[in-house]
Formats: structure tokens, sequence, C-alpha cells
């Protein structure tokens, strides 16, 4: 881990149809880094990755977000997939004309690796069908997974990647994800960092993530170690990281004022 800025995001606001899902979001990933975001349902957390990755409908109305150092805020979906920032989508959309062979091949990938990696991941017999057409929810995030191994990019953003896996299937793709995040190389030699967004915290126990954060209505309303935050929201729920939200909101408010 050399401490490069990955992604720096600065008072970061986002909205959908003149709703504000996203209310001055502040976060800074270094090379190396897995950064964590938890939450209830509806709070933002899907919005923030989807807005890095420059999805539509979310549209930024106010504040940064930098890749390695340059603002991507400008650039269509494919302009930062090409520079590195790669999604792996928690219910993702069916293509039908497209599949994992032809992506690999636009991708450049040698036909042998390709074969090599569906089969580590047992997607063998579906590289040519359509992407996500009929895969169950385990094939499903395996074929996320696979794309992210094809595309190498440099910033992962992982949108509940354990959510509806069983435990065999859950102990394979967590596998994969230390791989993507290079955790069989030393601290200091890796380079990809990114964030996961997690209900279940399962991903936790093998990763060593960065840094935690509880998003709760569009606004990070606490941060600290990982599995510090998520045995604390196991134990007690959000009220503990609320009151403390609320306290942080009240002072700065004091000294704005």
């Amino acid at each position: 881990m050399n401490g490069k800025p990955l992604l720096q995001i600065e008072n970061l606001v986002v909205e959908v149809e003149g709703k504000r899902l996203l209310d001055g979001i502040d976060m800074e990933i270094r090379e190396g880094e897995i950064h964590v975001v938890f939450g209830p349902n509806g709070s933002g957390k899907s919005s923030l990755i989807k807005a890095i990755m420059g999805l539509p409908p979310y549209r930024v109305t106010h504040g940064e977000i930098r890749f390695r150092g340059e603002s991507i805020l400008g650039l269509p979906i494919d302009e930062r997939a090409r520079l590195g920032v790669g999604l792996a989508f928690q219910q993702p959309p069916a293509v039908l004309d497209v599949s994992l062979s032809a992506l690999g091949k636009a991708l450049g990938i040698d036909k042998n690796r390709l074969d090599a990696e569906a089969a580590g991941l047992g997607m063998g017999g579906h590289i040519n069908r359509g992407l996500n057409d009929g895969f169950s929810g385990g094939e499903q995030k395996r074929s996320e997974l696979l794309q992210l191994l094809l595309q190498r990019p440099k910033l992962l953003l992982l949108d509940e990647p354990e959510s509806g896996v069983d435990v065999d299937s859950l102990k394979l793709l967590t596998a994969v994800i230390e791989r993507l995040f290079q955790r069989d190389l030393p601290i200091r030699e890796r380079t990809i960092g990114g964030i996961i967004v997690t209900h279940t915290g399962s991903v936790l126990k093998h990763l060593h993530a960065t840094r935690g954060y509880v998003l709760v209505n569009g606004r990070i309303m606490c941060s600290g170690a990982p599995l510090d935050i998520f045995d604390q929201i196991s134990a007690n729920g959000f009220g503990n990281c609320l009151a403390e939200g609320r306290v942080k909101e009240n002072i700065h408010d004091f000294l704005k004022g």
C-alpha cells in the first residue's frame, strides 16, 4: 500500500428527479484500502456507488468525485470503466444480446484465460449465454465477479456481494473478492481499493477492511473500524450511531452559526 489517493469524494450531493438521496458525503480511499458502507434500506448506499460509476438517473448537483486525482464527473460510464472503475451490481440486469464470451473478446481477454476464470467460478456453461439471462441469484453474483476479474479495475464498487447466496457460494465469492483486492500480496504492494456495501457483514471476516461508515438518510452518521461498527449494529441496531451523528451535526451547526 503506497498511500496514493485512489478515490476522493468531497461534499457530494446526489439527486434523482429532484429528490436528494445523498447529502454532503466526504470520503477518501487510498490504494490498497477497502471501505465498507452499512446502513438501513433506502439510506443511499447503492446510490453512492452508482453515482461514482455515473449511472443514470443519479445526478450529482454539488461536490466532486476524483479518481486518481482527476475529476470524473463529466465522464460517461464507459470512460470511467476504461479508467479503471468497476461495479458489481446487487441485482444485475440481464443483457440478452451480450455474452460473457463476447465481453471477454471485447476486453481483449485470451480465450484460455476466460475459460479458466469461468471454470473456477463454476460458470463454464454460462459464457455463451446472454449475460445474466435466466441465471440464479448465486450465478448472477458469480457472473458479476467474473466480469471484474476480466476487467481488472483499480477501484472496485461491490453492492452487497454476499446477499442471496448460500454458505458454499459465499466462501467462493469471498475468495474471489480477496483476490480482486490483492489480499495475496503484502500490504505495501497492494494498489487496488474500493467500497463494499454490506448488510450481513459476512465478507468482513476475511478482508480486514480499512474503514467503515454508517449511512442514514443520505448522510454519513458515524465512521470507524468496520468490525467495531458491525458489532455495534448487531448488538444495538443503528441507534447509537444515529445519536453520535446528531451530536456531530449539532456541533457543526453551532460552529457554522
